[in-house]
């Protein structure tokens, strides 16, 4: 399949703005369906944006989906982008709406910027990790990116099989220019047998990050090279939050209080605990 083309840095950058838009509106209890109404006419005119968004308002008054709009029009939303909001949709998933809206704003401004394949794939690979989206679907929804050739869609389709037996920044470095050089260094006429896709600089960090977490191979990329920051899942903070860790805590200290009392006394009855659902009557028999 022909990949899509690569937009204009305008479109990216209305993108990023849209998908700012979105996420803060949401967050003011706005209904996403109402919102993309409107957004339409904020956005530049001059770009493809604007239909691209009322195609979007239809299909969620259509489906109440926003990945599903995104999906139906591969040439200007990427499969990436389809992905991340599908599984921010998903009944059984942790991972949240905001969360995946600051992922594509981010994504989006980097490529308005100066992107370059490395960046968006480390960027797009560390999204996957970080919030456990699936590396199978993850990955071939990377590798349906028009910014890479097929050199690249083809390092991304064997990470699924190499991921777990082989460090990412083994994987990393061993496709860098710098493994290329220190080859030739022993043997001048060493040939790669795979095109390397990372630079000498990419190959350094990840050469002095092997065998250590991941993650601090991806900020170390952020910080030397100016790769995107993933966003980092906060956990909420807020008084109403701590009122119910609070009562939480009390409810466990009343029980422990009781058992107490209920073994100093020599009475404990375990029926308060319930039974565990293994050992709980079929209601079928």
């Amino acid at each position: 399949m022909t990949p899509p083309p690569i937009l204009d840095r305008e479109e990216y950058v209305e993108q990023a703005y849209f998908f700012r838009s979105l996420r803060e509106r949401i967050a003011d209890n706005q209904a996403a369906q109402d919102v993309l109404s409107r957004l339409h006419e904020e956005v530049l005119s001059s770009t493809r944006l604007p239909y691209a968004v009322q195609f979007l308002a239809a299909e969620m008054r259509h489906s109440g989906l926003l990945a599903s709009g995104l999906s139906k029009i591969p040439h200007y939303f990427t499969a990436f982008q389809a992905f991340v909001v599908q599984q921010a949709e998903s009944e059984t998933s942790r991972f949240s709406m905001p969360t995946a809206l600051l992922v594509l704003e981010r994504e989006a401004a980097y490529r308005a910027d100066k992107p370059t394949r490395p960046g968006l794939f480390v960027y797009q690979f560390e999204c996957l990790a970080r919030n456990r989206l699936g590396y199978v679907d993850g990955c071939a929804a990377v590798a349906a990116d028009p910014m890479y050739d097929a050199d690249w869609r083809q390092f991304v389709a064997r990470l699924t099989r190499q991921i777990g037996d082989i460090d990412f920044a083994d994987l990393v470095y061993l496709r860098s220019e710098l493994y290329v050089l220190e080859q030739r260094r022993t043997d001048p006429a060493f040939v790669p047998s795979m095109p390397p896709l990372f630079s000498e600089k990419e190959g350094k960090i990840a050469k002095a990050s092997r065998k250590r977490d991941p993650l601090y191979l991806f900020a170390a990329l952020q910080r030397q090279l100016g790769y995107p920051e993933v966003p980092r899942i906060k956990p909420r903070d807020d008084a109403s939050t701590k009122l119910e860790m609070l009562e939480a805590k009390v409810r466990q200290l009343e029980t422990r209080l009781k058992l107490a009392e209920g073994e100093l006394r020599g009475s404990v009855d375990l029926s308060q605990f319930g039974k565990p659902d293994i050992l709980k009557d079929d209601p079928n028999e």
